[in-house]
């Protein structure tokens, strides 16, 4: 049975510059939003989600972990400071649509290119600001995350709930896989800063720009490899570790990438994911994942180190989380135990989440959330200082074998 049409609107006064143009929001449970069109016109449908980071909207509107998605901002000013090319993430905006409660009518920066609004509309991002995002913020919280459609110009000819039919009608994000979207055509490689420390086979799946630089800064060579890499074109590049990305979709739907880092295991390579990749080691361990309500999407999610007993103050943006017991030593389900002992390195404080796990009897680790963080908390760099010290240390070792 489906719930009855609920009509939204935000309580705060209106402005006389209020953009003339309608738009609405649209919940597949039935909630309309009203509010004004924001960047491209038209229809955009996707998973409506809620990002809670204060600055870095163009961080997040260039993130390819939001493909798929309509983006909630909760901090109600956005647009303040314009955009620039510099701030960009990726090679382009991911996010199906955006909704805002107050967008700035100008910016002012001097590092500003165009307005935000400018840049939504050439990305054909279809936008709705002028919606009481707190109301929506707290459904979503509620309900969970939900198919959603951003509505605005010739696409309001239909009936509103005419709409939220045509929202329902949305495939889930369950099961869901944007690999052919996201991922780069070719191999890239991308050269160290200073003397060369060794090099790094980076499987793509949704990269931001500031992770590979946090490689090379370090004096890492990063081979970046689309997520179709078969294994012997990796083990072809005879890299000193192996790196997987964040990106969107269901880790579930990941199943060549997580055969394709079995294989990277068993040939002894050291490994160090981040996001997507945290829930593909431990797909490949043999551990499953699961969705989470309304996801950890933001740059203030407290996480402790449970080696330090420090807290950090990180980026994330994921909707899926591993599956792993939180306390003792674990044997890792797949292939017999083969990969032997795992552990649980990362908690989230606000739900208890795993944010991290590291194998005890191979080189291999990964966290849930953003150590390159842009925008966004510097708290975890350490963990690309941790990779440099296992290629070292696998250098080192071969150096010792061919003595």
């Amino acid at each position: 049975m489906t719930s009855p049409t609920t009509r939204a609107e935000s309580t705060r006064p209106r402005s006389l510059l209020t953009r003339p143009d309608p738009a609405l929001l649209v919940l597949e449970d039935g909630t309309v939003l009203r509010g004004s069109a924001y960047g491209a016109r038209g229809a955009r449908m996707g998973e409506v989600v809620f990002a809670t980071g204060m600055t870095g909207y163009q961080e997040t509107l260039s993130d390819p972990s939001y493909v798929g998605q309509i983006v909630v901002q909760t901090a109600p000013h956005i647009g303040n400071t314009g955009a620039t090319s510099q701030d960009m993430e990726s090679r382009k905006v991911w996010v199906r649509g955006y909704a805002v409660r107050d967008a700035s009518r100008i910016h002012s920066s001097w590092r500003a290119e165009q307005s935000l609004d400018e840049l939504l509309e050439s990305e054909d991002v279809v936008g709705i600001a002028d919606i009481d995002t707190r109301m929506l913020t707290r459904r979503l919280r509620e309900s969970g995350t939900m198919r959603g459609g951003v509505f605005s110009g010739d696409a309001l000819t239909a009936s509103e709930e005419e709409l939220v039919e045509r929202v329902r009608e949305q495939p889930p994000m369950h099961g869901a896989s944007f690999f052919d979207e996201v991922t780069i055509a070719q191999p890239v490689v991308l050269e160290p800063e200073g003397e060369p420390i060794g090099t790094v086979a980076a499987l793509d799946l949704g990269i931001k720009g500031a992770t590979p630089r946090r490689m090379t800064e370090r004096g890492l060579r990063v081979h970046l490899l689309p997520a179709s890499t078969p294994l012997e074109d990796l083990l072809a590049i005879a890299p000193d570790a192996v790196f997987f990305s964040n990106g969107p979709g269901d880790p579930a739907a990941a199943d060549p990438q997580v055969e394709l880092l079995r294989g990277a295991l068993d040939a002894g390579l050291p490994f160090f994911g981040i996001c997507l990749g945290n829930q593909l080691l431990g797909r490949a361990l043999g551990f499953s994942t699961y969705k989470l309500k309304y996801g950890h999407r933001g740059i203030n999610q407290p996480v402790l180190d449970r080696e330090t007993g420090k807290v950090e103050i990180t980026s994330q943006n994921h909707g899926f989380a591993l599956d792993v017991p939180l306390q003792g030593e674990s044997t890792a389900p797949h292939g017999d135990g083969r990969y032997g002992r795992v552990v649980v390195s990362h908690v989230g404080l606000n739900d208890d989440v795993v944010e991290g796990i590291r194998c005890l009897d191979i080189p291999a680790y990964s966290v849930q959330y953003h150590p390159e963080a842009a925008s966004g908390p510097h708290d975890a760099s350490y963990l690309f200082d941790r990779l440099v010290d296992m290629v070292r240390s696998r250098r080192a070792q071969a150096t010792g074998k061919e003595s």
